[in-house]
């Protein structure tokens, strides 16, 4: 019996020592396939917010942007449009001066001064309207394409968190 009650005891201890490495296996460090892509998940989550962040506080900033040169626009085109109305002032000033004093005229002459100077100002705001409508085009380019990333990362966002509630 000897032989075989150490037989038995020796099956025991290794049996023993075969569920403590089991068990020291189990908790190894090693992440399994699942748990790496639950924690791949979640970092794309966190990374698709902070887009959606980053996106929305650009399409916001463009926003402001928008707004600041339509009240730019508006404003050369109010100085565009005096500029206008002193030129066409100027002009039946001119044609006063000229049946009244003469087209060589001092004050014929003044007028004449007078409506180049409007025009150089109603050409410079023409200028400065065009400028305005193509800074405006560009803000409003750039917000819309935030706007695609917004939607975009909201899409991936929605998807991480599909994936992650699914277990995948």
């Amino acid at each position: 019996m000897n032989a075989q009650s150490l037989l038995r005891r020796s099956a025991l201890a290794l049996g023993v020592a075969g569920l403590l490495a089991g068990g020291a296996y189990a908790q190894s460090t090693d992440p399994t396939p699942q748990q790496q892509d639950i924690h791949n998940d979640k970092k794309d989550i966190r990374q698709d917010k902070r887009d959606l962040t980053k996106d929305r506080a650009d399409r916001n900033a463009d926003q402001r942007d928008i707004n600041h040169d339509r009240r730019d626009l508006n404003k050369d085109r109010v100085d565009r449009n005096q500029d206008q109305r002193d030129i066409n002032k100027d002009k039946r000033d001119l044609r006063k001066d000229d049946a009244k004093y003469g087209v060589n005229s001092a004050q014929a002459q003044a007028d004449r001064k007078d409506l180049h100077a409007d025009r150089v100002d109603r050409n410079n705001d023409q200028r400065d309207i065009n400028k305005d409508k193509r800074d405006l085009t560009a803000d409003r380019k750039d917000r819309n394409q935030d706007q695609k990333d917004i939607n975009k990362d909201k899409r991936d966002l929605r998807k991480d968190l599909h994936r992650d509630r699914k277990g995948k």
